[in-house]
């Protein structure tokens, strides 16, 4: 890994460990297909969507799609999921030009929230 990733990578968790979490009133436990577009490659995109995701107990994966956007399935409360999607679309260092939201059927024996290369 060259220099300026491992200081992007650094960057990246320290700020998404700054969010400030709020507390949820319970809601249902849902699974939803994210896919962001725009500038939302190379900037630690995947990486603040893992760390948020962790901090928050959701459970899912993350990747990066061959036309540039970055496509999440992501299941926990419906107000977390809300909240994760406006951290990523509020980003200084990316540019989310669309949301496209889908609904999933839900995985019970998922546990982890996973990067996928």
């Amino acid at each position: 890994m060259n220099v300026f990733k491992k200081v992007r990578n650094n960057y990246v968790i320290w700020h998404a460990n700054r969010i400030q979490l709020q507390e949820f009133p319970s809601s249902p436990v849902v699974r939803k297909q994210i896919v962001f577009s725009g500038r939302v490659q190379k900037v630690g995109f995947r990486l603040e969507i893992y760390t948020i995701a962790e901090r928050m107990r959701l459970t899912g994966t993350v990747t990066n799609l061959k036309d540039g956007s970055v496509e999440v399935e992501v299941q926990g409360e419906e107000q977390q999921i809300s909240f994760l999607v406006h951290c990523m679309k509020s980003l200084k260092r990316a540019s989310v030009k669309k949301v496209t939201m889908s609904d999933l059927p839900i995985h019970e024996s998922e546990k982890d929230f996973t990067i996928v290369k």
